[in-house]
Formats: structure tokens, sequence, C-alpha cells
């Protein structure tokens, strides 16, 4: 283990994950798929290693500051691009069972690569769009916690999102400038698809000092038929 290692695995000790010998080797070999496939596709603008432990892999765990990961089964990443925060969340916690859409079928192709380099069992990875893949009925309503990372504004996320969350479950948006007033223009499509605002949580990345929000909303009661609208719809026209 390095000084990169050594120190990332001291900064998610400080929040109480441990990290052993094979999630490091994950977590490096992780690495090292990303910036060899970033030189064939755009996955990433950021390649330095010590960045890339910090503003990806850090900055991805660190949902579990503010959620019991341990009491969740099921996680759905939408429109996870390069894995985030999805993989670095299911490298720390192996119960988990992980879904992630994507629209793009190049990153599938990553992402898939990453799960077999990785050796990750319980993980489905499909090709399609967050309005289509919710509305079926395997996916709709089913998942204890969904993310997304740095994906649209907050009003479009609750319609591409909320579809996915189990009644009693948790949407976690996962933002970096301050989303308030984001929260509030998204306070009506929360309402109609049956969120709930719980935890708007703010924190500073170690050493380069970045803002960093976590938007945590419970799913009240099953999502309305009407929602989500065809493809392309929520970005176009979003619930204000």
């Amino acid at each position: 283990m390095d000084q990169v290692q050594s120190e990332f695995q001291s900064m998610l000790r400080d929040h109480g994950i441990e990290v052993n010998a094979e999630q490091l080797t994950q977590f490096e070999t992780y690495f090292k798929e990303l910036v060899s496939w970033n030189e064939k596709m755009n996955l990433t603008g950021i390649t330095e290693r010590e960045q890339v432990y910090v503003k990806h892999f850090y900055d991805s765990i660190s949902l579990a500051f503010h959620l019991n990961m341990r009491g969740i089964q099921s996680l759905a990443d939408i429109g996870s691009g390069a894995g985030f925060p999805g993989i670095p969340l299911k490298i720390c916690f192996p119960q988990l069972k992980l879904t992630i859409v994507d629209s793009l079928n190049k990153r599938i192709h990553f992402l898939q690569n990453i799960v077999d380099q990785l050796s990750l069992d319980g993980v489905e990875l499909i090709h399609g769009r967050a309005e289509d893949i919710a509305r079926k009925p395997q996916y709709r309503d089913q998942f204890d916690l969904v993310t997304a990372r740095a994906v649209a504004r907050m009003a479009v996320l609750n319609e591409f999102c909320l579809p996915f969350v189990k009644v009693g479950g948790v949407f976690a948006a996962m933002k970096g400038s301050d989303p308030r007033e984001e929260v509030e223009e998204a306070a009506r499509s929360m309402k109609v698809l049956n969120g709930k605002l719980i935890g708007n949580h703010h924190f500073k990345l170690p050493m380069e000092d970045s803002d960093r929000h976590i938007i945590l909303v419970k799913k009240t009661a099953a999502t309305p038929k009407a929602y989500p609208r065809k493809a392309g719809t929520p970005l176009k026209s979003p619930i204000v």
C-alpha cells in the first residue's frame, strides 16, 4: 500500500468505513482501467491518481457518511457514467445488489469490463433511458436506494430517479455547488412524484476543499401512473 491508498483508507476510516487489502486492490484496478479506457473514450476529465481517489472514489463513498449502507440491499445508480457512485459503493459494501442505468452503450461496455476485472457479483448493467427503464415492472418502485451524481437539476432528477425508489426508500442526489435554489425549484416535482425532502448535507472534499452536497428524498407512496413521462420530456419540460 502506498501513500495515496494509505491516505484514502485513513479518510474512510475517519467515517467508520473500513476497506481491506482486497478492496484497495479493486480500487487500484478500477483507477488503471478508467485511465486506460479514457484514452479511447471520454469517461472523465480527472485522471491524476490522487485526484481520482479523492474526487471520484471518496466522493462516491461519501454517501455512506449520511446513510446506513449496511441496511441497504438494493441500489440503482441512474446515469452512472464511469460508474460513480455505484461501483465504489459496491466495492465498499459487497452486499449491495447494484443496478446501473446509462443511456450510452460505450459506457456500459466499460462498466462491464470493470465488473469483470473486479469480479463483482450482483451487478446488473442496463443500456437505456431512465424514463423507459422505470416503466418496466421489475424496476419500478423496487429499490431501497437510488443515486444520481452530477446528472441534471433536481426538478429533472426527481422524475428520472424517484420512479425507481420503493415506498419508504431513499433517492440521493449528489451535487457540487449549493443546491438550495434547485431544491426550491424542485418542490412541485417532489410532491407530484411522492417524494419528501429529508436531508441536505454539505461537506468539503479533503485536501482540495471543494464543496459537496447530498440531497436525500424519501419516497412516501408509489409512483403515479403518468410518470415518468416519455424519454426526453423531463429534460425539455421539467415539472416546476
